[in-house]
């Protein structure tokens, strides 16, 4: 008996550890992808988009049209939520990974202002768009296929590869970006070399469609379908029973969300624009921060598994909210080496949090419902906080002159509302909402 245990155990772990090497590779390209368009928007959009106004100005409308990826997420959650929760995790994670490639190499191909006029722009948002439907529902199924596939205990650790993803992608997407804005200059980058890393997405969606396909169907998922408790009408079901779970989910967030895109988006805009850097300056911190986070997410996703999901993203939230002023100080200096150091403090305390957030959303709905529940209360916040948070950083930056001490107070905000509901959240990390059946201990008490 003993020995048959210890091998269901080591197969479990087996196919876990691929299942997670799996949603690593496959997330990384679709936020390189997603984050491609957010350093483009930051550094050179503007400039071909929106060549007629000034440079702050023109810049708020670059990151404007990047906000409208995030518009479109909420609807891809939900959709292949809906889905996810009736065929399977994996037929999306496919179609998901398709839409963005599609979309990112065909906004390589597209002609800019010069050429089109308005229908430059309008063309990029509607791309755009079809990014953010497409990581709408990329995130919920990929961190699903993780922890679902992972053991009991360890499901923080295992949640935590595909969050690592979102950082690999970042710093390929930057990497790629600055290899060829030193390779090629600034003018010949700005005239046809920003095409390259969009058109580099066709070849790595062909690399993350084999991976994936790879891939068995989560076993959660597989169970529930067995068992013939699919529920034909998820969203409803979620929204009736633990809605209560979905609003704490987008709360929990909030501060995650909206200080990452302040350090990796925002940050870029601040150092070029009012401190006069250069843009190898601000990118070289995201690299070195981005870098960072490819192991310190996986050691506070191992730890939310010793100590519990709230206490390690709490500590995360507080170490965040406490740093908003002290880290524009630092960015204030000019200095690189300050600015790098910056960055990288400001990346462990969002770590902390994002690091056992795969783990604790998955573990607050119940499997049948839960690609729905948990891409729902990520792409709400994600909308509120994530799209938004570039855009409002700058326009507070212009009304208070170019000084930073809104953006840090904006900052303080998010922090506690993400605080405040973590404290009325539940710890997960002892509990098993696997079984199809156990429907008792949710969030709101259904």
């Amino acid at each position: 008996m003993s020995s048959t245990v210890t091998t269901a155990t080591g197969t479990r772990g087996r196919s876990a550890r691929r299942v997670a090497v799996a949603s690593f590779i496959g997330t990384a390209i679709e936020w390189y992808d997603f984050y491609l368009y957010g350093t483009a928007a930051a550094l050179v959009f503007n400039k071909l988009f929106f060549p007629s106004f000034s440079p702050l100005a023109g810049t708020l409308l670059a990151l404007s049209t990047y906000t409208a990826g995030f518009v479109a997420r909420p609807l891809g959650g939900i959709v292949m939520g809906h889905f996810g929760d009736r065929i399977g995790r994996k037929s999306m994670l496919v179609l998901s990974l398709l839409l963005m490639g599609i979309a990112t190499a065909l906004i390589g191909l597209l002609p800019t202002y010069a050429v089109a006029g308005i229908w430059a722009p309008l063309l990029l948002v509607v791309l755009r768009m079809v990014q953010g439907f497409g990581v709408g529902g990329e995130w919920g199924g990929a961190v699903l296929m993780a922890v679902e596939h992972a053991p009991k205990r360890s499901r923080g650790f295992f949640g935590a590869w595909p969050q690592v993803g979102v950082p690999a992608g970042l710093l390929l997407a930057n990497g790629v970006f600055m290899t060829l804005t030193n390779a090629l200059g600034e003018d010949a980058f700005l005239q046809w070399g920003w095409r390259i890393p969009f058109l580099l997405s066709a070849v790595l969606v062909l690399v993350g469609l084999f991976i994936r396909l790879q891939v068995e169907e989560s076993p959660a998922f597989t169970e529930v379908a067995d068992s013939g408790e699919v529920d034909r009408r998820p969203l409803v079901t979620l929204l009736r029973t633990q809605w209560r779970a979905v609003l704490l989910a987008a709360g929990v967030k909030l501060a995650q969300n909206s200080i990452f895109y302040i350090f990796t988006v925002f940050v870029l805009t601040y150092a070029t624009t009012v401190l006069g850097l250069s843009q190898s300056v601000a990118l070289t911190g995201v690299l070195i921060s981005s870098g960072l986070s490819l192991v310190s997410l996986l050691f506070f996703g191992w730890l939310s598994d010793r100590y519990g999901r709230k206490r390690v993203y709490l500590a995360g939230a507080v170490v965040s909210l406490l740093f908003s002023f002290p880290f524009f100080w630092m960015l204030d200096t000019r200095s690189a080496a300050v600015i790098w150091l910056a960055m990288v403090i400001g990346m462990i305390g969002h770590d902390m949090m994002y690091g056992p957030q795969a783990a604790y959303f998955s573990e607050l709905f119940d499997a049948r419902v839960r690609y729905s529940g948990a891409s729902l209360g990520y792409q709400l916040s994600s909308l509120i906080a994530g799209g938004f948070s570039p855009v409002i950083a700058v326009a507070l930056l212009g009304v208070a002159g170019n000084h930073h001490w809104p953006v840090a107070a904006y900052m303080i905000v998010v922090g506690v509302i993400s605080i405040v509901a973590l404290a009325l959240g539940p710890e997960t990390h002892r509990g098993d909402r696997r079984e199809p059946r156990e429907t008792s201990g949710s969030v709101d008490g259904t």
